[in-house]
Formats: structure tokens, C-alpha cells, sequence
């Protein structure tokens, strides 16, 4: 018998991310075998982000209706309502569909849910389904996920590119050093990354892993071996307090090894956004003195780019940063993430306010395949940089490599070269470039 691509069966359970807390794995059966799809979770969420549905500390189902008491399971975090929306109301709905159809099956899961943001079945019920469906066209085709991935990517017709970009390999962002909402240090600045200057992606990635390992050196002569104690993506959370001291510890490892690097700094400013002012542990700034905080910072160390460095509400300082670094050097990068939460209505919104011009692509902020790849689509038409992310809690799945050779990302920032969850991500994208290699 001849096989073919349509769904048999979809199951979803729970298993745990890299901080502990539970997420859900999907496995979803074709001809063609098994594929799965596992979702991340967020530490630092945007407010516009798809909702992640949590079991919450007031579900208690008896134990005389057969089920178990959700009250305490897991402090609350438990997402077992997610698991049941997969199992018992996605699942049946798609049996039988085509995976060749990804537009067709996520507009189904829109629709299941029927709310803006996926509050009704979570995202992260969503989502899963929707890489496993991925997957699974992908090997009903004999490509890789990748080269299917652009296939998607190059028919929607949300927006028309002239050129679509091929696939290629992105350049990697490696945050090394972690603070805010990842780390239990005194730095605000949520990731310090470094952005190697080498021609390959294998090259990048042994660059990143000498300054990751000569950066932890540095640290334990400075500080004693608990400042090499790592945050949630598997960088360093050093003792310190000032932005600057984690730059200059990190431009000396590189320098020690005779490496240039550029830095982009995830600020995460709607964490310490409070009542019109930046309460930092530095001080407590207006917009415009955080402007000029981070001017002196552009003007003396070689930042590249800054990841959400006001609030995803206050437009005015988005702008004004615009209009002092980005009108001036098109190459700096103004970076939405918690302002454009890879939703194409917010994209379009920080497109007419001129707030930035690169994103953040979080598929779990959005929650199917297809809407990112619409946003992604959108943002490159307005040529802006995509940079593909990775969450704080994540899980050992690698399709955000796929995706962002897929589309052509600009960059992709998974975490430290360092840590199973983050690595993943990261030898993924050198079997990739293996690939594309042999393919020339």
C-alpha cells in the first residue's frame, strides 16, 4: 500500500523544561512514522504574547472523578488542561488531515481556539501540533526541515519578497553572561551576547566556546568559583552589578584570545518599567536618561544592537532611540521583542511608529508555523533583520535551527555554547551547514 502524509493520531504529554517546569510533547503519527514537536516557555514575557495555559493553583478535580488533584501539582505550573486540549479536542479534529496542508491545519487550530491570542486551547497545546505537522511533511517529501521550511515560506502570499532569501546559515548571537528574570544576580541587562566575527558557522560556534571557557576563567579568579554559577539560558551570573564591568569581562576573554566580537545586549526594559520611570539597581532613569545611558555605552564598547531597550509600551522612547542611533547608522540594531512578540498587527504597529528595525522570532509567541512565518515575512519587507530566539526554559528540540535557515534568518541566539537544551540548537545548525556544503 501505497503511504501517505494524512494524520492517524495525535497524543500530547507533559515533560519538563530545562527549568523544571512542565511543558508539553507532542507525537503525532503518519505513514511515514512518528514526529514530534515540544514547546518552550518564557521567563520574560511580553504582555502581547500568546497565552501559555498553565493548570493554576485553583483546579482541583476530586480524586472520586479519576483524575488527579491539580491544586499543588508543580506550584500551579502544571499543563495538564493543555494536554487534555490536545488529546481530546485537537487530536480528533485533525485525524485524517494532509500535513503536505500547513496553512490549511494551523487555520484549523486558529479557529479551534477562536481567540486572538490562543487563550481558549494555549499556545503551548498549539504549537506542538504544529512543528510535529511540520515535521511530518517534511519527511513525506524526503527533505530536510529546513528545505521545506522555505518551501512554506517562499508560497505565502501575505506578503510578495522579490527575492525570497535562500536558505542559509544564521550568524549566532551567544548570550554569555545572564541577568534580569535569568539569573539571580544584581545585573539588570537580561543577556550579554557576542556576535563572533568569523565567516562560518562552525567557526562562530568555536570562538563563542573559547571566550565561554576563558570568560569563565576570568570569573573564578575575580570573583571565587560561585560566579561561574550559570543562569537559564547558560550563561554566567556573575556578582556584579554594572552593565558595563560584564562587557568589559567579556571583551577580556576575547581579547586574551586575540578574538573580535561585537555585543548585543537583550535589556528586557519592561521588567523594571515601573510608573513612567526605569527603576534599575543602577538607578532609577527617566527615558531620556536611559537614552543616554545607553549612548555612552554605544560610544565607548562595540554594541552592535539593543533587544527591547524601552518598555513594549513606551513608543516615545523606542522612537527616540530610532531617531538618535538608527537614522544615523542603519547597521545598529533596534530589536523588538516584547514590542512586536512575533505577532504581524504588532510588527505592523512598530513599523508605522518607526520604533525598530529587527525582531525577535519566538514561535511560541504567536503559536502556529504559519503566523511566523508570516511575521517573518512581513518584518523582511520592511527590511528589517530577523534574529530567531530560543526561550529561558526550553526543551532539547532543535526546530528553531530548521526555521531559521529555512527563512533565511539574519542571526539566531540559543543560549551559551554550553548546556544540553542550548547546544541542541547549536549542532543542529553544524550538521546543517555539512549539508549545504555537500550540497555545493
Amino acid at each position: 500500500m501505497e503511504k501517505n502524509s494524512k494524520i492517524k493520531n495525535i497524543k500530547a504529554r507533559e515533560i519538563l523544561d530545562s527549568r523544571g517546569n512542565p511543558t508539553i510533547e507532542v507525537e503525532l503519527e503518519t505513514d511515514f512514522g512518528v514526529f514530534r514537536g515540544s514547546v518552550p516557555s518564557g521567563a520574560s514575557k511580553g504582555k502581547y504574547e500568546a497565552v501559555e495555559l498553565r493548570d493554576g493553583l485553583d483546579a482541583r478535580p476530586s480524586r472520586e472523578a479519576g483524575g488527579p488533584v491539580l491544586g499543588k501539582r508543580y506550584h500551579g505550573m502544571g499543563v495538564l488542561k493543555a494536554v487534555k486540549n490536545v488529546n481530546e479536542i485537537i487530536g480528533p479534529k485533525l485525524i485524517g488531515e494532509d500535513t503536505a496542508n500547513q496553512t490549511k491545519i494551523d487555520e484549523i487550530l486558529i479557529n479551534l481556539d477562536g481567540t486572538e491570542n490562543k487563550a481558549k486551547l494555549g499556545a503551548n497545546a498549539i504549537l506542538p501540533v504544529s512543528m510535529a505537522v511540520c515535521r511530518a511533511a517534511a519527511a513525506a517529501k524526503n527533505l530536510s526541515l529546513y528545505q521545506h521550511i522555505n518551501e512554506i515560506y517562499t508560497g505565502l502570499t501575505c506578503v510578495k519578497l522579490t527575492p525570497v532569501r535562500p536558505v542559509s546559515l544564521p550568524i549566532p548571537c551567544f548570550n554569555v553572561i545572564n541577568g534580569g528574570a535569568h539569573a539571580g544576580n544584581d545585573l539588570d541587562v537580561q543577556e550579554f551576547m557576542i556576535v563572533p566575527q568569523k565567516m562560518s558557522f562552525s567557526e562562530n560556534l568555536q570562538v563563542a566556546s573559547e571566550i565561554y571557557h576563558q570568560l569563565k576563567e576570568i570569573l573564578e579568579k575575580k570573583f571565587g568559583k560561585l560566579a561561574t554559577n550559570l543562569g537559564d539560558e547558560g550563561g554566567f551570573a556573575p556578582p556584579i552589578r554594572f552593565p558595563q564591568e560584564a562587557i568589559e569581562l567579556i571583551l577580556e576573554a576575547a581579547k586574551k584570545l586575540n578574538y573580535e566580537v561585537k555585543i548585543i545586549l537583550d535589556v528586557a526594559a519592561s521588567q523594571f518599567f515601573k510608573n513612567g520611570k526605569y527603576r534599575m539597581k543602577i538607578g532609577v532613569f527617566s527615558r531620556e536618561g536611559l537614552l543616554n545611558y545607553y549612548s555612552d555605552l554605544i560610544q565607548k564598547y562595540p554594541i552592535m544592537g539593543l533587544e527591547d531597550p524601552f518598555s513594549e509600551d513606551d513608543f516615545a522612547g523606542w522612537k527616540m532611540l530610532n531617531s538618535k542611533f538608527l537614522i544615523p547608522n542603519s547597521k545598529f540594531l533596534i530589536i523588538g521583542d516584547d514590542l512586536t512578540v512575533t505577532n504581524p498587527r504588532r510588527i505592523k504597529m512598530a513599523k508605522e511608529k518607526e520604533d525598530c528595525n529587527a525582531i525577535i522570532l519566538k514561535i511560541n509567541q504567536i503559536g502556529t508555523i504559519t503566523e511566523a512565518l508570516e511575521a517573518a515575512k512581513l518584518a523582511k519587507s520592511f527590511g528589517w533583520k530577523i534574529i530567531v530566539s530560543h526561550r529561558s526554559g526550553e526543551t532539547n528540540d532543535d526546530f528553531i535551527s530548521d526555521l531559521a535557515v529555512g527563512i533565511g534568518a539574519d542571526f539566531i541566539k540559543a543560549g551559551a555554547p554550553a548546556r544540553g537544551e542550548r547546544v541542541a540548537k547549536y549542532n543542529r545548525l553544524l550538521k546543517i551547514e555539512e549539508e549545504l556544503r555537500w550540497a555545493s
